[in-house]
C-alpha cells in the first residue's frame, strides 16, 4: 500500500520522506462552494492525506483544517497581471501572493495557476516564507524518474507527472495502472471541478463552460464512464483505500 502524504513533508535529502510514495494535490481553482464540498466529501471517504492550492476564501477552509490529513497551500494566479496587466488578483506578484497568504496563513506549498514560474518568483516564494514549491510538470509519458531537490535559495522543488485536465488533452485511456507503477516521487494533480463533471475530453468541458456557476446544472451534465472521478477511485483501489 502506498502512503499517502503532504507535500511540505518532503525533504529530498530523506528518501523516506518521498520515496515509495503518492501525494494526492488538488487546485481549488476558484470552485463553488457545492463543487468543492463534494471533492472534499469524496476525499474524506478514501482517508489519505492531500495537498490543496487554495485561490479564494470560503467558510469550507475550516472543514479542511479540522480534518488533521490535509496541508492547505496557496494557488497564485499570475496570468492576469502578466497577459493583461490586470490587478484584479493584485497589482504585484507581492500582492497576489500576500492575499492568498492572508487567506492561508499557514501555507508552505506554492502551485501557480498555468504553473507560472520563474527564477524572480521563486526567489519571492522563499522570501515570502513558502518551502515547497510544485510548479514543474514532467509528464509520466517522459518515462523520468522524478525526485525532489533543493533550489539555490532553499525552496524544495518538487516536481509532478500527472494532471487531469492534461490528461484529457493527451486522449489516453483513463486506467491508473500503469501510471501508478511508475517509478520514483508519485505526485498527481486534480481539479475539483474535474471531478465533479468527471471531465473526459477538453471539448467536454469547454460545453460546459456557460454553466460552471451552476452546480445544479452541472450534476445534471455529468459525463458516465471514464474520466478523472473513476481514474481516482481507481488509483485508490489499487492503493487500497477502496472495497
Amino acid at each position: 500500500m502506498a502512503h499517502w502524504k503532504k507535500l511540505e513533508t518532503v525533504r529530498p535529502e530523506d528518501p523516506s520522506t518521498w520515496r515509495d510514495c503518492s501525494f494526492l494535490t488538488l487546485d481549488i481553482d476558484w470552485a463553488e462552494d457545492r463543487v468543492l464540498e463534494a471533492t472534499m466529501d469524496l476525499i474524506d471517504g478514501y482517508g489519505v492525506s492531500a495537498t490543496w492550492f487554495v485561490t479564494h476564501d470560503t467558510p469550507l477552509l475550516a472543514r479542511l483544517r479540522e480534518s488533521g490529513r490535509y496541508e492547505l497551500g496557496i494557488h497564485p494566479n499570475f496570468n492576469p497581471l502578466l497577459f493583461h496587466g490586470d490587478a484584479k488578483f493584485g497589482a504585484t506578484p507581492e500582492e497576489i501572493v500576500a492575499r492568498l497568504l492572508a487567506v492561508v496563513p499557514e501555507a508552505k506549498s506554492v502551485r501557480s495557476h498555468s504553473m507560472a514560474q520563474s527564477s524572480w518568483l521563486l526567489n519571492l516564494f522563499a522570501r515570502m516564507g513558502l518551502t515547497h514549491d510544485a510548479n514543474t510538470f514532467v509528464p509520466h509519458q517522459s518515462g523520468v524518474e522524478l525526485k525532489p531537490w533543493l533550489a539555490w535559495n532553499g525552496l524544495v522543488q518538487v516536481p509532478y507527472f500527472w494532471e487531469d485536465d492534461l490528461h484529457a488533452f493527451a486522449r489516453p485511456d483513463w486506467r491508473p495502472d500503469a501510471i501508478a507503477a511508475h517509478p520514483g516521487l508519485k505526485v498527481f494533480d486534480f481539479h475539483p471541478i474535474h471531478l465533479f463533471v468527471n471531465t473526459p475530453t477538453p471539448e467536454f468541458y469547454e460545453a460546459l463552460r456557460p454553466q460552471i456557476g451552476d452546480p445544479q446544472a452541472l450534476e445534471q451534465r455529468r459525463h458516465v464512464g471514464p474520466g478523472p472521478r473513476t481514474f481516482l477511485d481507481d488509483l485508490m483501489k489499487l492503493e487500497g483505500r477502496r472495497p
